[in-house]
């Protein structure tokens, strides 16, 4: 097919040698015609853009031929959200909340505490009446076990393919987009059930979590002098061992039970010596748990960084674990069977993914558990070899070492649960309370109704889609108009008819109208011919218009674009002509000014005005294609058009022609003549025509008072050599011994008065000496002579009594300061002292103090110095910042954004600078101790320029005397305000 631009062409082709006024009913037609070239169909492979003919590749191709039902909806199968058979039932990733999904699964497979739960009592004896649940009333948890409860009774019973713990994890009040630590969660969590429960009257109840996962071991302190022996008891839910420089899970095992030797200043006092002596100390294991959880710590501390990171590296570990040669008594059942390996995928501490590898208990199968996902293993094997893959690679991570059978090794493992090894069968039958298993019913009656609504809802969609598949089929061969009578249809709208995703609207051709409320010619390329017997079945279906016709081609604007045309081509030869004209010279004073801006771009702003007539032709009465033009728009475009008009380039501001002749040109007057029919307009100015008279003598006005300028820089720069060059000026530091008497004007005035003088014709003469600034409102001065001496000496200027006559003669003087110098005879010897007139005002001088401190306390950006001390002795290393700092913002400051560039204060920049973690961190100013985390700089007396010292704590050894006082962990701060630390 031909391009849009050739179309155009023959389209408007025949209108260069046709007049607007010959315009008939048939040019009409064959303006329109043209558009309608011939679309063969089977050839074209896409829509063929600006041809109304073309009815290819508009969307029809989904329909025709064979469909596939599922291309009617967007609705998955509801039977894919149901429970496979002998397969369990996973959990919602409500954003971030993995880590509790793994868990809730190994607790799920733990039998005993499923059990247990179980027989926890319920206020859903309240709930239920006796003849079931209330149908009109969901039920609420209102308990930790509760939920604890109904989640395992779901996990065990649904249909679903997964459920929904949000519930439970609201009431913990877990943000469910942060992501937290898993090992603190299991610990937390366990000591929060285990104070629930403690409650309970049932002592399977009350002790299972003991029961299960409570072991003891014994902190025992050996006095190397007297061999007495000191033990701290102290209850375990989970060993925390360290993997960092070991391979094997035993090896990290013996460094948890290693003897530790307590020498020099970590020396042990012994109560039975009365002193220090040495000693050792180790942990031994006294009794051990049914289920044994070992905490890998994969999760450590930097010191360099402050923050958390990740150990990537292998550790080993076995199916089957024998504890005894770690326990203390001997003799007793303690070989361990591997039950659960929870992995964090990922190499960061603070991002990544939690899964759980759990064996069912009840069959001896490994399944993976991943949020919603479940995976059976093959072979009742565990396999961590897919989840080792997904850790990204890094240069310095080793290789995977060799397992041999029966062991594995992983670089993601961060805890192990292992179970005591039994002679009996496990309990299979774990039943489901009736009042729970009634919800659960309940719950799949809700399912298996939405199973029903979704399929009917395919159904529908599948039966809608087909109706609308024959409907397209019949009524998309009956499209083309050819001969027949026909109608014009907008393309968009038949794109949105053969768009299943969406619903048909009515149809709306007001977009495609001209200004007449006809079809505009412009509009025909995103227009389709179709025939009047498709047209009235899409109008009966779907309403709309209005119809377009062939009576609704538009006179008007054709013979509008015909005008335009010629006048375009015109336009190309008096370009031509008009230039050839501007060669030659101009003879007597037959020529015309014009301005050469706009002799440069007449023709772009004839073509413009000959667009915007065109133009004029989309709109009538402020509408263009149906939609009303904003009052404000239309002015602003008139504003814009008035910059452009020709020939006011050369106008003065008063109307008339300016004076500068370098920025018009005098062209002959068949050349005005020519540019006058395309700007008829246009200021007009005969080359004997005089130049604005007012601007004259506003020149000439200039020049005289540049010269007047210049004269009063002169004079005043030769009357006051000192005060313009700065030389031989008085100091009162160093007081002239030929003058008792010196006299004050503000800096700033010295500073405006010798910017006069230097550039006298760009800058306005200083008439007068405005003192009134160093004065208070009750007229004193707000200066003492000391601090005219120092801080505030850069806003006064002192002047000679001789100059300062000369500056009255000159100047208007608001207001006359002076300093006298007076000997005082009563004192012996006599004493110098100064006076000034006026007087000091010391209630506004201790104002103004006051303001200068709380301005230097209070500023959005400024540089503080960090010194660090070592050994007494200040250091500043090479990296240290010059720290960018902001001080004293309200509340209400610091929530706005900052500028680029301006940042909050960062004291981590020191961390990174002298590699001292900021719990190390010892920062004084002046002697001060820097320990408020809340107080603001200024607060804190830090102000611009500071030097703040920084002496850093020693890091700590990892361990604390332990002998009768008992430590205390105190929780992570990821926890806090939520549930886990509300018992």
């Amino acid at each position: 097919m031909a391009p849009r631009l050739q179309l155009e062409k023959a389209a408007w082709r025949w209108a260069e040698t046709v007049r607007p006024e010959e315009v008939s009913q048939e040019h009409i037609e064959t303006a329109y015609r043209i558009w309608l070239e011939p679309c063969i169909r089977g050839v074209c492979r896409r829509n063929c853009k600006g041809n109304p003919n073309c009815l290819v590749g508009i969307g029809e191709h989904i329909w025709l031929g064979e469909i596939d039902e599922n291309s009617f909806h967007n609705i998955d199968d509801p039977n894919c959200e149901r429970r496979k058979k002998n397969s369990f039932v996973g959990l919602t990733n409500l954003g971030a909340t993995c880590y509790v999904n793994t868990f809730l699964q190994v607790w799920f497979l733990n039998l005993e505490l499923r059990q247990a739960l179980y027989l926890c009592p319920s206020t859903c004896s309240d709930y239920v009446l006796g003849d079931g649940i209330q149908e009109e009333k969901d039920y609420e948890p209102q308990t930790i076990c509760e939920h604890l409860q109904y989640l395992f009774a779901l996990l065990q019973n649904s249909n679903r393919r997964y459920i929904d713990p949000s519930g439970f994890v609201k009431a913990l009040g877990l943000d469910t987009g942060q992501q937290q630590d898993a090992q603190e969660f299991s610990k937390l969590f366990m000591s929060l059930l285990e104070d629930t429960l403690s409650k309970q009257k049932n002592p399977d109840v009350r002790n299972i979590v003991q029961q299960q996962f409570c072991g003891e071991y014994a902190y025992v302190t050996v006095c190397n002098q007297c061999g007495r022996e000191s033990k701290l008891l102290s209850k375990f839910y989970e060993l925390e061992l360290n993997i960092q420089g070991h391979k094997q899970l035993t090896d990290c095992i013996s460094e948890f039970l290693k003897e530790e030797k307590l020498e020099g200043d970590n020396r042990y006092f012994c109560e039975n010596c009365q002193s220090k002596q040495n000693a050792t100390r180790k942990i031994r294991l006294l009794s051990l748990p049914c289920t044994l959880n070992l905490q890998l710590m994969r999760f450590v501390f930097d010191r360099q960084t402050g923050h958390k990171k990740k150990l990537n590296t292998y550790i080993g570990f076995s199916e089957i674990l024998d504890m005894e040669p770690y326990v203390e008594h001997k003799g007793g059942s303690y070989v361990y069977e591997l039950s659960a390996v929870l992995i964090h995928r990922g190499v960061s501490a603070y991002s990544g993914h939690y899964i759980a590898h759990v064996k069912d208990p009840q069959s001896g199968e490994w399944y993976k558990f991943n949020d919603e996902d479940i995976e059976k293993m093959e072979g009742k094997k565990l396999q961590l070899g897919i989840e080792e893959d997904l850790a990204e690679p890094s240069k310095s991570q080793t290789r995977k070492p060799k397992c041999g059978k029966g062991t594995h090794c992983s670089r993601n493992a961060y805890m192990l649960v292992y179970r005591l090894q039994t002679q009996e069968k496990p309990n299979t039958t774990v039943q489901v309370p009736a009042f729970l298993q009634e919800l659960v019913d309940r719950d799949n009656s809700k399912f298996e109704e939405w199973c029903i609504e979704m399929a009917e809802m395919r159904k529908q969609s599948v039966d809608k889609g087909k109706a609308k598949h024959e409907e397209v089929k019949e009524l998309y061969q009956r499209l083309p108009a050819g001969a027949e009578p026909y109608e014009f249809v907008s393309l968009e709208w038949l794109q949105k008819w053969l768009d299943e995703s969406t619903p048909t609207k009515p149809i709306d051709n007001h977009a495609c109208l001209c200004s007449h409320d006809k079809l505009h010619p412009d509009k025909i390329s995103i227009m389709k011919r179709i025939s009047e017997y498709a047209a009235d079945i899409f109008y009966s279906r779907y309403g709309g218009g209005p119809r377009l016709t062939v009576k609704a081609l538009c006179k008007e604007c054709v013979v509008e674009r015909c005008r335009v045309l010629r006048l375009k081509n015109q336009l190309n030869e008096d370009y031509k002509t008009v230039n050839n004209l501007l060669k030659a010279a101009v003879k007597g004073n037959d020529g015309f000014w014009v301005g050469k801006s706009s002799l440069r771009s007449w023709r772009q702003l004839a073509l413009e005005q000959l667009d915007e007539q065109d133009g004029d032709a989309e709109q009538s009465n402020g509408k263009m294609n149906g939609s009303t033009l904003n009052k404000d728009e239309s002015k602003e475009e008139r504003k814009e058009e008035e910059e452009l008009n020709f020939n006011e380039d050369i106008l003065c501001p008063h109307g008339e022609l300016c004076i500068s002749e370098n920025e018009r040109r005098l062209v002959s007057k068949e050349a005005w003549s020519k540019l006058q029919q395309y700007f008829p307009k246009a200021p007009e100015f005969p080359s004997y025509k005089e130049c604005c008279s007012q601007c004259k003598i506003l020149e000439r006005e200039g020049e005289e008072n540049e010269a007047l300028h210049k004269m009063i820089a002169n004079e005043q720069k030769t009357s006051l050599p000192n005060l313009f060059q700065d030389k031989n000026r008085p100091c009162l530091s160093n007081w002239p011994e030929d003058t008792d008497v010196l006299y004050i004007v503000s800096q700033f005035f010295v500073e405006e008065w010798r910017k006069f003088v230097r550039k006298p014709t760009r800058c306005s003469p200083v008439s007068s000496v405005g003192n009134s600034a160093l004065l208070c409102p009750h007229g004193g001065l707000m200066f003492t002579f000391a601090s005219m001496t120092k801080e505030d000496s850069k806003l006064i200027a002192l002047i000679w009594p001789s100059e300062w006559q000369m500056i009255q003669k000159l100047f208007v003087v608001d207001h006359v300061i002076k300093i006298m110098r007076i000997e005082v005879e009563d004192v012996n010897p006599s004493e110098t002292q100064y006076i000034s007139e006026p007087k000091l005002c010391p209630e506004c001088r201790e104002g103004l103090l006051c303001q200068q401190q709380r301005d230097l306390r209070e500023y959005t950006q400024a540089t503080i110095y960090v010194h660090k001390v070592v050994d007494n002795k200040k250091v500043m290393k090479d990296s240290a910042p010059e720290l960018n700092v902001s001080s004293s913002e309200t509340e209400e400051d610091k929530e706005e954004a900052k500028p680029d560039g301006e940042k909050d204060p960062d004291f981590n920049q020191i961390m990174h600078a002298f590699s001292v973690a900021p719990f190390d961190q010892n920062l004084s100013i002046d002697g001060k101790i820097l320990s408020d985390d809340c107080a603001t700089l200024g607060t804190l007396g830090v102000i611009p320029e500071s030097v703040i010292l920084l002496k850093a704590d020693e890091p700590i050894a990892d361990y604390a005397a332990m002998d009768d006082v008992m430590q205390v962990c105190m929780p992570e701060e990821g926890f806090k305000g939520t549930g886990l630390l509300g018992h």
